[in-house]
């Protein structure tokens, strides 16, 4: 399953994604791990804006729970079983992350777990759909802004790879952005496919990747 995100340069994401308030900062980013900030795309008085949200979505917590940290990536197919993700999704809190790549895992034979980065062809910058939530915890002491990517079957390539999960980040195609953000929940849910596997590449890359204190463009070459 995807456990790392790269992120691109502000200026690319921008390109991709035309932002009218770019409330958001930040730069390239190789190795973006669950609790680490991205970049969302979602629409606030009729206007897209650009902010900075927790990967991780944090649910609305209930009575004794203090839940801080919540799933990453959630199924398209569940979002309406799960009383943490059905209140996001009817109230509209549909949003974009702008990814450059991310990072899949393969079990080798002999049980080593190989990093495999993947790309798109010919988009150096994609939107993953996701949900975003607000949430207050601790009597209001503390509001935190969260969001999860939502994934769909995995395409051939990448089910090769990750014959664990089935699953893969659900990639929007460019002119379907305003779609998902602005339609009606039915609609939106017809625009969460399968990326087709011949749009994909990928390679293998160097396990430093298993380790947050690297974050440099050698992450993401091809291992020797």
């Amino acid at each position: 399953m995807c456990k790392r995100l790269v992120i691109p340069e502000q200026e690319d994401a921008e390109s991709e994604i035309p932002i009218a308030q770019p409330w958001w900062r930040f730069s390239v980013r190789f190795n973006v791990a669950v609790t680490h900030t991205v970049p969302v795309a979602r629409l606030h008085n009729h206007q897209l804006e650009g902010v900075m949200m927790r990967w991780g979505f944090v649910p609305q917590p209930q009575e004794g729970d203090t839940r801080e940290v919540g799933a990453a990536l959630v199924r398209s197919d569940d979002i309406l079983s799960s009383r943490d993700y059905r209140r996001a999704w009817l109230y509209g809190q549909r949003c974009v992350v702008p990814l450059a790549g991310f990072y899949l895992w393969q079990r080798t034979g002999r049980g080593v777990s190989q990093p495999f980065y993947v790309r798109l062809v010919n988009r150096g910058v994609f939107g993953v759909a996701a949900l975003w939530e607000r949430t207050v915890l601790e009597a209001g002491e503390d509001v935190i802004e969260s969001c999860a990517l939502l994934t769909v079957p995995a395409n051939p390539l990448l089910a090769e790879i990750d014959d664990r999960g089935g699953q893969m980040p659900a990639i929007l195609r460019r002119e379907d952005y305003e779609d998902w953000l602005k339609s009606t929940a039915a609609k939106a849910q017809s625009l969460l496919q399968t990326y087709p596997a011949e749009r994909m590449v990928t390679h293998p890359v160097s396990p430093r990747v298993n380790y947050l204190q690297y974050d440099d463009a050698l992450l993401i070459r091809p291992a020797i």
